[in-house]
């Protein structure tokens, strides 16, 4: 069976799993390296830490394994972020991306009850295939961030609108998604 499901804290070793093995697959992607999570630092504090501190962590699993992932979280009062989206090498081209970044824009749209009216990114600009899938999900480039976070390559800051809908009374999970089926 294939699905998107919410981390929880319990949940550490998955992220670990996954953050790691995308820092390694792609350091061009993010703005943290691997070795900035190994060794001293690659403690399971931290990591309960890092899934705490973002709202909203999801996995993707197929085949029962996890195979892409993706957090969101509340940055401002009219905005939420996008970040640490990854896809395995293996599960690439099949969509999991794409779900990955639905699945992150309807909580976002959830938690405009609260005030948020769009959902922010920051890629790479050298990253194509990132911009292409957070081109069909709906985002545009609005503005080129001075230089990355951490080094000197240029990123872009892509947003797109949320829906804004608001979920029916008695149909409030809190603004998180929770399981959805992967076809």
């Amino acid at each position: 069976m294939n699905r998107l499901r919410v981390l929880v804290v319990d949940d550490w070793p998955v992220w670990r799993e996954l953050r790691l093995a995308a820092l390694a697959d792609a350091p061009h992607a993010f703005g943290s390296a691997l070795a900035d999570w190994q060794g001293d630092d690659d403690t399971q504090r931290r990591w309960r830490a890092r899934l705490e501190t973002v709202a909203v962590n999801i996995v993707a699993e197929l085949d029962g394994q996890p195979a892409g992932m993706i957090s969101g979280d509340r940055t401002g009062s009219d905005t939420v972020e996008l970040i640490s989206l990854w896809v395995a090498p293996a599960a690439r081209g099949r969509g999991v991306g794409d779900l990955l970044v639905a699945a992150v824009v309807e909580w976002a749209e959830r938690a405009e009850r609260a005030g948020a009216d769009r959902a922010v990114l920051r890629v790479y600009e050298s990253n194509h295939h990132a911009v292409l899938l957070y081109q069909r999900s709906g985002f545009t480039r609005t503005n080129v961030a001075a230089a990355g976070q951490s080094d000197d390559r240029p990123e872009w800051v892509m947003e797109r609108p949320l829906a804004g809908r608001r979920l029916p009374p008695g149909d409030q999970q809190d603004g998180r998604v929770t399981e959805k089926q992967l076809e």
